[in-house]
């Protein structure tokens, strides 16, 4: 016959316990899932926002079973999202903001079977500390030219095995593993997130900031132009508007004859040019 359970591990009831009180502490709740991430990449993000993330590793039925006996709006939502091993970030933090910071802190791993290159892998030409052996087959499959000299393997000249975006054979990863080569450039991305009861999925959250800053600088630059030509003033614009105002008013002057100190000079320029041109067709002209 079936018994419900009635005791829990301490590690399950610890992590229980923490998603019932983090998600009362804290403004947002965000989600990674750890499916494809190392714990080489945590660690430093981990260092890095320490003051700002509370970080918190959870099976997805524990935390299922602890988001749904919250009564905050949207928890639910983030609850049935939860698949496998999970990460939970806490945080008073914008998800957006948390976002780019987490783009920001990729690091280079190394390889493993699959991996697609970040970079051109180049090997460079050394000594390799590694004993003649099966390995030196290994080499010559990768395409990566070896010497034996004074008992180890050598790399012969520099070599470019693969180039960005190509996948990685084990034996490569293995190979490149060994010289302490990282050429896949990782980085951690929120997969959901809640904030005062929006949930965000993961496309929601990605800012290319290089794109809105240009987007913004343009829009500035176009306001900047509209409010000159309206005659707007503003703090900004005051001189340009100051400036195109005395450029119309001395060019005003000049057209209409209305002599100033400024513009006597170009107004006699151009009433002696008009007197010359009119003398001119005059000696020119020849009675009918």
């Amino acid at each position: 016959m079936h018994e419900n359970r009635t005791t829990y591990p301490k590690r399950k009831t610890q992590m229980y316990q923490q998603l019932q009180e983090l998600p009362k502490k804290y403004k947002v709740v965000s989600v990674i899932k750890l499916n494809k991430v190392r714990s080489t990449q945590i660690l430093p993000l981990r260092k890095v926002l320490k003051d700002d993330v509370e970080f918190v590793a959870i099976k997805d039925k524990v935390a299922q079973k602890a988001l749904n006996s919250l009564d905050i709006p949207g928890i639910k939502a983030i609850a049935d999202q939860l698949e496998g091993q999970c990460m939970f970030l806490f945080t008073n933090m914008s998800p957006f903001k948390l976002n780019v910071l987490l783009a920001k802190n990729k690091i280079m791993m190394a390889a493993r079977g699959g991996d697609i290159a970040s970079i051109d892998i180049v090997v460079p030409a050394k000594n390799t500390g590694i004993a003649p052996g099966p390995m030196l087959t290994e080499f010559k499959e990768a395409g990566i030219p070896t010497k034996i000299d004074q008992g180890t393997i050598w790399i012969a000249k520099d070599s470019t095995p693969v180039l960005k975006g190509e996948a990685i054979n084990e034996k490569l990863a293995s190979i490149l593993g060994k010289l302490d080569i990282k050429p896949v450039e990782a980085g951690i991305s929120l997969f959901t997130a809640l904030e005062e009861g929006s949930v965000y999925a993961a496309d929601d959250m990605v800012i290319d900031v290089e794109k809105i800053r240009a987007e913004f600088g343009q829009a500035y630059q176009e306001a900047v132009s509209l409010s000159i030509e309206a005659a707007y003033i503003t703090a900004e614009n005051i001189s340009q508007i100051l400036s195109k105002a005395s450029q119309h008013a001395r060019s005003l002057s000049i057209e209409s004859g209305f002599m100033t100190d400024e513009t006597k000079e170009q107004i006699l320029q151009k009433a002696d040019a008009q007197a010359k041109a009119v003398a001119g067709q005059a000696k020119d002209y020849t009675p009918a």
